[in-house]
């Protein structure tokens, strides 16, 4: 005779609840974080418990403190991670070496050129009693300014030789002021007296026969200049003909010298 097994419908009922039970309070989790959220902050103290220091137990910070308490974030935060440094490094470097090339630049002395412009006039005086020839030469000194300031021509010095004994000498000072990137014309005078060993002059320049009386002297000039705090000094040295009968002459070239700074 065989036998029938069978089940006992006790198992399957019990594991029915059992779901129906884990449904139940899943939902009760769910509606338990819910309501936590809902509900508004509140500092449990008890035994072991210890109030928070930054808030007090209020859940707010005070508005005394938003500039004293310093926030933790993780290593990891993309706001460690600043993006294209390298490239505002290499702006930044760019930026810096264009500004100094610039103020080397406008700042950079450049070269001062003083040129002879030539003698303009020549008054002549002639005292019979000494035999003496007297001289005021006015010249004139182009001087051309490459920076971008201003300069100033503190002092003028002339020195005038004849058969290198010196007959003459003129200082100015305060002359002028050449503006940046622009040339100026300076006129300057100096008075040379040719007599005592020297009379001779005299008698060549009131000879009446003569054609010519032109007497040859060497003139020396000195310009100091200043611009930014600094100094700077340009010699010219020039050997000239001189029409000492008239008054008026013009100046004929001869033996000239490069300028010297």
């Amino acid at each position: 005779m065989g036998s029938v097994l069978s089940f006992p419908a006790d198992n399957s009922t019990s594991r029915q609840r059992e779901m129906a039970e884990e449904e139940e309070d899943l939902l009760d989790s769910r509606d338990r974080e819910e309501d936590i959220a809902k509900f508004p902050y509140v500092e449990f103290t008890g035994q072991d418990s210890i109030t928070c220091p930054t808030c007090q137990g209020t859940g707010c910070i005070p508005t005394q403190q938003v500039n004293e308490l310093v926030a933790l974030i993780p290593y990891s935060d993309q706001r460690l991670r600043p993006q294209r440094t390298k490239l505002y490094v290499l702006l930044s470097v760019l930026l810096c070496l264009l500004i100094s090339g610039l103020v080397v630049f406008f700042l950079f002395p450049h070269s001062i050129l003083v040129d002879d412009d030539g003698i303009k006039v020549v008054q002549v005086w002639f005292d019979k009693k000494n035999s003496v020839v007297i001289l005021a030469i006015t010249a004139t000194l182009r001087i051309r300014n490459s920076n971008f300031y201003l300069v100033t021509v503190t002092s003028l010095t002339t020195q005038v030789q004849y058969m290198n004994t010196v007959v003459g000498t003129q200082q100015v000072t305060n002359v002028s002021s050449i503006q940046p990137l622009s040339d100026k014309l300076v006129n300057f005078t100096v008075k040379a007296e040719l007599g005592g060993p020297f009379s001779y002059v005299y008698f060549s320049c009131t000879f009446p026969k003569a054609k010519v009386h032109n007497v040859l002297i060497f003139m020396r000039t000195w310009v100091k200049l200043s611009y930014m705090g600094r100094a700077a000094q340009s010699t010219l040295e020039r050997y000239r003909y001189v029409d000492c009968s008239t008054n008026f002459t013009a100046s004929q070239e001869l033996l000239p010298l490069s300028p010297s700074a």
